[in-house]
C-alpha cells in the first residue's frame, strides 16, 4: 500500500496525493461485483483477477451435514452417503461441515463423513449444537475431544479443522463467550459462530454487555436466512446489523432443510428475496441438503479456512 507524503505542497504536490491515495481506493470500488445486491456490498470482497463475480450459486460452496443426511430421495439424480461424498464434490462444494454433537449427545456420522470429505478433498470443518442446560464449557470439552479422537483413530491427514458453534435459541450471552473461551483454551483457535434466525437470540445479544459482544465480535459470524418476508431482516447484512455485534459475516446458510410433519418428509427452505432466488436442491442432487455461500472468491475462502482453523 502506498503512503501519502503529507510533506508535498503546492498544486502538484496535492495531485500527486490524489493519484496515490485516492484512485487505488476508487479502482478498488469498481472491483465489487454488480452482480451483488447494494445492501451486500460494503461486507462482499473485490472480485477476483479472473473476473469473479458473487452471487449465491457461484460463490464458493460449503454443504453442512449432521446425523440426519443423507435426507431422503425425492427427485431423479445424483446420490451421496456418508462413505461417498463424489455428488457433492462434483456439484461444486469446496468444503464440508460436519455435526459433531448436541448437548450430552455425539453424533455417530461425524467421522465417516469427514472421512469421505477428505478423500474428496474438501476443505473439513465440524460443529456443536449448544444446548441451553448443559454446561457449555463441558460440551466445548466434549466437542475437542471427540474431533480429536477422530482424527487419530481415522488417521486423517488433513491438518487443520475449522470449528463452529451452533447456539441454542434459549442461548445466553454468557453461554456462548463461555463456549468461545473453553473452544480458544484447548485449541487456541476462535470458533465460528451460527445463529439460527431467532427472535430470542436477537434480543438476548442486543441486551450483552459491550465485552461481551467484543469477544463474540472476534468469532467468525454464519448467518441463517432463508426468507426475505420479515422486514428488516431481508439481507444477511440488516439481519447481522440486528444483533449489534458483527460488521461481517463469513458464511451464509441459504439453503435449510425442515421436516414436513404433514406430509412425512424433508422440506427445503431455500433464499428467495431481494435480488436472488436459489434453488431448492444443489446442483443435480436428487435430495433436499443445508447449503451455505462464503462471502467471497474461492481464494479467499482457503486463506479464511487456513486462517481460521485449528492445528489439530
Amino acid at each position: 500500500m502506498a503512503v501519502c507524503d503529507l510533506k508535498m505542497r503546492g498544486f502538484q504536490g496535492v495531485v500527486a496525493l490524489i493519484s496515490v491515495c485516492v484512485l487505488p481506493v476508487l479502482l478498488l470500488n469498481a472491483c465489487v461485483s454488480n452482480d451483488v445486491p447494494n445492501e451486500l456490498v460494503a461486507s462482499s470482497k473485490p472480485a477476483s483477477p479472473e473476473g469473479f463475480r458473487w452471487s449465491l450459486t457461484s460463490a464458493p460452496q460449503i454443504i453442512n451435514v449432521s446425523a440426519y443426511d443423507p435426507k431422503e430421495r425425492q427427485r431423479k439424480g445424483s446420490s451421496y452417503s456418508v462413505n461417498d461424498l463424489s455428488a457433492l464434490r462434483r456439484n461444486g462444494a469446496l468444503g464440508l461441515i460436519a455435526r459433531c454433537g448436541k448437548g450430552r449427545k455425539l453424533d455417530e456420522k461425524c467421522a465417516a463423513f469427514l472421512s469421505a470429505a477428505e478423500r474428496q478433498k474438501m476443505l473439513l470443518g465440524a460443529y456443536y449444537f449448544v444446548l441451553k442446560g448443559v454446561d457449555p464449557a463441558w460440551q466445548a470439552d466434549q466437542f475437542v475431544d471427540r474431533i480429536r479422537a477422530i482424527k487419530s483413530t481415522k488417521g486423517l491427514k488433513t491438518s487443520k479443522i475449522l470449528l463452529a458453534g451452533d447456539f441454542d435459541s434459549k442461548s445466553s450471552p454468557r453461554d456462548i463467550v463461555r463456549f468461545i473461551d473453553r473452544i480458544e483454551q484447548r485449541t487456541g483457535q476462535l470458533p465460528m459462530i451460527y445463529l439460527e434466525n431467532s427472535a430470542a437470540l436477537r434480543k438476548s445479544l442486543q441486551s450483552a454487555t459491550s465485552s461481551q459482544k467484543q469477544r463474540i465480535a472476534k468469532c467468525p459470524y454464519w448467518i441463517a436466512l432463508y426468507s426475505s418476508s420479515q422486514s428488516g431482516l431481508e439481507t444477511p447484512d440488516r439481519l447481522m446489523r440486528q444483533y449489534g455485534i458483527w460488521r461481517q459475516w463469513a458464511l451464509w446458510q441459504y439453503g435449510g432443510v425442515h421436516w414436513d410433519t404433514r406430509r412425512k418428509r424433508s422440506r427445503a427452505d431455500s433464499y428467495r428475496g431481494i435480488r436472488y432466488r436459489a434453488p431448492d436442491y444443489f446442483g443435480d442432487l436428487d435430495r433436499p441438503t443445508e447449503r451455505n455461500a462464503f462471502n467471497g472468491t474461492p481464494v479467499q475462502l482457503r486463506h479464511f479456512w487456513a486462517r481460521q482453523s485449528w492445528q489439530w
